[in-house]
């Protein structure tokens, strides 16, 4: 549920080139992909329960066909940025939207979990060489003046597809099996690559002589692949195995690893040097508990819906495409709303709506009708559109005009990051104490839905305390502007 848009350094940015000819062939070759891109972040999800079921799979190993897209990104995604940088973005672009097509089919063809698993990572990589990508292009080919509309109606395109890909899995899932989720990809790639190849000029690279940091890329993902295999893998073994516990120092000594290294390499992957500033690292930490959070429950949400409600899969679709809309209706509310009384008073009021969104989906019981499900849910959303805007502006308000590029490309990692976290922390947290009300190791296709119930409140009780942890840091950053203004004065 977010937006992956790694800005395009402000050198090209900014650049005096004429706009090509067809520009809006170019918007609509590039929207087609970052649409696609959006909806398969969010289509699988509605799946989960079907595909637990159908694969003959538990809630431990399904959970990585959402976890494996989420890692590939995490991992790639500045890669691919800095990579089409180099050798040019329109190459790396179209070779992403193959990847990504073959990786589609081949997922709709999986014969079973694990392959689906591992075609989703290879999906993952291209839809990375895309998504980094596809802004960037649309700067380069569009005049100065009208590229804030251009990024703008991009940035819609991507909400949307984010919205709509919940409501069209269902549909797709009440009408067919879940391998069509996949296949409906195939038509629109490939109307989306003949625009690219016909329409995109060649882009030459804008950086020359710079090295590729392969080492900072397989640290960070070593580092994502054990921390997830370890949260999977104690929902079964114990969080006090041998290997989960190895897989935890692995991932804390590539951590160590990974900071040591970017220090050294000449073009890192992510620049340190911003985390020296407060209020970007802060605002950064806020934005990431806010994507642990919703990644977490929006994963639990479909099995809450489909196995204790009892509801079809296309009205379970709907229903998980609420927050996508209200984000999408309420992030530009939000962001001219903070330019008008400031950043910081509207992303604390969304910090507390989401709070108090989460505390409010502890009230669903086995029983609950949709009406009480969109109620409870509704403060989540409103919340989420309320701070995304201004705590986003923050962050970038917070560096110097030399570094927004790669400040908006960590931005967009931390974001997947959170997504990938959320749904690996939140997703152990769920099993274990789906055990405890349970009363035995069960998973959650074979446990009663008072236990489902239990447990999800339970994760959704910790979110609540982490947003308030962000909203907490957050209101002792308002205070400490507010005293410095009034020394000033």
């Amino acid at each position: 549920m977010t937006e992956h848009i790694p800005s395009p350094s402000f050198d090209s940015a900014t650049s005096a080139a004429p706009a090509h000819a067809h520009k809006w062939w170019i918007l609509v070759a590039i929207g087609l992909t970052l649409f696609m891109g959006a909806v398969d972040g969010t289509i699988v999800n509605v799946a989960l329960p079907s595909l637990t079921q159908e694969l003959q799979t538990d809630f431990r190993t399904v959970q990585w066909v959402a976890l494996a897209f989420l890692v590939g990104l995490a991992v790639f995604t500045l890669s691919m940025g800095r990579l089409g940088d180099m050798v040019g973005k329109k190459i790396v672009f179209a070779t992403g939207l193959v990847v990504f097509l073959v990786g589609s089919a081949l997922c709709a063809l999986a014969p079973s979990i694990y392959w689906l698993i591992g075609f989703r990572f290879l999906q993952s990589i291209g839809a990375a060489m895309t998504l980094a990508l596809g802004v960037a292009i649309v700067t380069e080919t569009w005049p100065l003046r009208e590229r804030g509309k251009a990024i703008g109606i991009s940035a819609g395109i991507i909400s949307l597809g984010i919205a709509a890909g919940p409501a069209v899995g269902g549909i797709l899932l009440q009408v067919a099996s879940w391998r069509w989720i996949f296949f409906v990809n195939l038509p629109i790639g490939v109307l989306s690559l003949v625009l690219v190849l016909v329409f995109i000029p060649k882009l030459a690279p804008s950086k020359h002589g710079e090295s590729f940091d392969f080492a900072g890329a397989l640290l960070i993902g070593v580092l994502l692949l054990s921390l997830t295999l370890a949260m999977t893998l104690g929902q079964s073994d114990g969080f006090l195995s041998v290997d989960v516990l190895v897989l935890l120092a692995v991932s804390v000594l590539c951590l160590l690893a990974f900071a040591r290294t970017e220090q050294r390499v000449s073009h890192p992957m992510i620049n340190l040097g911003l985390f020296r500033n407060v209020t970007f690292s802060l605002n950064l930490f806020t934005g990431f508990l806010t994507f642990v959070g919703i990644a977490g429950v929006v994963l639990l949400i479909p099995f809450y819906l489909e196995l204790v409600m009892g509801l079809p899969q296309g009205q379970v679709g709907l229903l998980m495409a609420v927050v996508p809309l209200v984000l999408a209706i309420l992030n530009p509310v939000s962001g001219i709303l903070s330019d008008r009384i400031g950043t910081r008073p509207v992303s604390i009021a969304g910090l507390a709506l989401i709070v108090i969104g989460y505390l409010a989906l502890t009230l669903l019981k086995v029983d609950s009708t949709v009406g009480q499900y969109l109620l409870f849910m509704l403060p989540v959303g409103l919340g989420m559109g309320t701070f995304q805007s201004p705590n986003n502006t923050s962050i970038m308000s917070a560096v110097p005009r030399n570094r927004l590029g790669v400040a908006s490309g960590t931005l967009s990692m931390s974001r997947t990051l959170g997504q990938t976290v959320g749904i690996a922390v939140l997703g152990a947290y769920f099993v274990s104490q789906l055990h405890v009300y349970a009363g035995a190791n069960v998973d959650v296709t074979t446990a009663s839905a008072g236990a489902i119930v239990e447990a999800m409140h339970d994760v959704c009780i910790l979110v609540a305390g982490l947003i308030a942890i962000g909203l907490a840091i957050s209101v002792g950053q308002w205070l400490l502007e507010m005293r410095a203004r009034r020394e000033l004065a």
